[in-house]
């Protein structure tokens, strides 16, 4: 159960649980967007790291066989 936010500094706030231990943070996107968006693209580029990978030759063949393209 989340019981304290603290803001910390402008436009950054820290939710923190019964402990005072951090467990998540809120964010002014009007602020930060861009930032978290950098952020969320790095996250999501981490956790498709380990995901198996396409040739582009393979993925055009692919595409022409199931009509999606012209070869």
């Amino acid at each position: 159960m989340m019981t304290d936010v603290r803001q910390t500094m402008e436009g950054i706030r820290f939710v923190t649980d019964e402990k005072g231990e951090k467990v998540a943070v809120q964010i002014d996107l009007a602020r930060y967007g861009d930032l978290w968006e950098d952020f969320y693209d790095q996250l999501t580029a981490q956790q498709q790291s380990g995901e198996k990978r396409e040739s582009l030759a393979t993925v055009k063949k692919r595409l022409v066989a199931q009509g999606k393209l012209r070869g």
